[in-house]
């Protein structure tokens, strides 16, 4: 049989690639800046920190399930471009209103949910059109090309995003993070593909019932259940504890922006895990790739209770939790994401993956609400603690399914 190109010679693939990486490179300074924004600019106490959180993913939790219905009956490719250009106006806001001395907590709130009503329409589209455009079988080899853009992104994003705003000030750094949604929409256009055209709006079932079709499709599923249910925990006890870094950092005497530090030791861990990707696909298989990230992903977030002693013993413990948890976070995400888009027929991957969105990331907002709560009340430690044990148990959901006994190997 004569091997499938590497999509290294994929022209629209690699014009999709170079978008996504240069759009998530502006998004890492916009996920510094915000809180650095809210806790350094704003005075925000940890219960504001915590609906700053909740703002940003609170629209997967209130329109997850409809943006799914909404994307299987449009083209993607220009929901892609339009989630882009009213990013890019969104963050531009922020810094003009900083240069008019004009920046409220009203202000960062509402550009927060807002974009994350357009990350949500980009993330559900953005799945919905992979499998179209590299072909199911190349699956794994898409997603570990992109985990590995985005670990390398995260490496060296963060130590660029905290010197821009230590050298700016964070308002004025989201102006690269506009300018990359203005170039990544650029290249989204550039794609040629004939999109076939979606089934009229008359033709379909009412609004509802296209929902119920996809929850009913993975409630009977014996693979994408528990990874929803998995994935939900997780987020929610991940949640708790990504309201609450920023304070949790400055209390144990560290300087805000060695979240940056944080996230690039997770990611170089985790370009190391895309690399092996392909291969624990085929040895593994996607399943038990799942329940192994899963498992790692906990096993790194039980060193953040532990960050004792001086700044440099407390972020040394960090890191080291973070090595494991970077790893593991991109082998998780590899495999879900590819055993969900294999598993999926073409006509419910907008409303499967919204599902998965909804139940999943729909817990990002309560578990920012509860860490911001839990650490005004017991103390940022408790909450941290909290968050990590949740994380540990989330793990159960995969190990006692058919995920951990499959010996189905992806044959990619």
């Amino acid at each position: 049989m004569k091997p499938r190109a590497s999509l290294l010679r994929h022209a629209n693939f690699l014009r999709f690639w170079s978008a996504n990486i240069i759009s998530d490179f502006g998004s890492g300074i916009t996920f510094l800046a915000l809180p650095i924004i809210a806790a350094v600019s704003l005075e925000a106490s940890p219960s504001q920190m915590g609906l700053l959180g909740a703002a940003g993913t609170l629209p997967y939790l209130l329109f997850g399930l409809p943006i799914g219905v909404f994307v299987d009956a449009h083209r993607k490719r220009p929901l892609l471009i339009t989630a882009d250009v009213g990013r890019l106006i969104l963050i531009a806001t922020l810094p003009l209103a900083a240069l008019l001395w004009q920046l409220t907590w009203p202000h960062l709130l509402l550009v927060t949910f807002l974009g994350g009503c357009l990350t949500l329409l980009a993330d559900v589209a953005e799945e919905a059109f992979l499998p179209g455009l590299i072909s199911r079988e190349n699956l794994v080899e898409g997603y570990s090309k992109l985990s590995a853009s985005n670990s390398i992104i995260e490496l060296s994003g963060p130590a660029v995003a905290a010197t821009l705003i230590e050298l700016l000030t964070a308002p004025i750094a989201l102006i690269m993070d506009a300018a990359s949604f203005l170039l990544s929409s650029i290249l989204l256009g550039t794609i040629k593909l004939d999109e076939s055209a979606p089934e009229p709006m008359e033709e379909r079932p009412s609004l509802w019932q296209q929902i119920r079709q996809g929850l009913s499709y993975i409630r009977h599923h014996a693979q994408l259940r528990p990874m929803l249910l998995n994935n939900s925990s997780m987020q929610l006890f991940g949640g708790m504890i990504d309201a609450l870094l920023i304070l949790y950092l400055l209390q144990l005497g560290l300087p805000a922006t060695f979240v940056g530090v944080i996230f690039a030791v997770g990611s170089l861990t985790g370009l190391a895990a895309a690399a092996w990707g392909k291969r624990a696909a085929q040895r593994l298989g996607l399943g038990r790739m799942v329940v192994l990230g899963s498992l790692l992903i906990s096993i790194g977030a039980l060193a953040r209770p532990f960050a004792f002693g001086t700044p440099f013993l407390a972020g040394a413990i960090l890191l080291l939790g973070q090595t494991v948890q970077g790893f593991g976070n991109t082998v998780y995400n590899i495999g879900y994401d590819s055993l969900s888009q294999t598993v999926t027929p073409d006509e419910l991957l907008g409303r499967v993956n919204a599902t998965g969105l909804f139940v999943g990331f729909g817990a990002l907002p309560i578990g920012a609400l509860l860490g911001g709560f839990f650490g005004e009340w017991w103390g940022l430690r408790t909450a941290v603690a909290i968050s990590s044990t949740g994380l540990l148990l989330s793990v159960l959901w995969v190990y006692f399914s058919p995920l951990r006994l499959s010996s189905t190997s992806f044959k990619g």
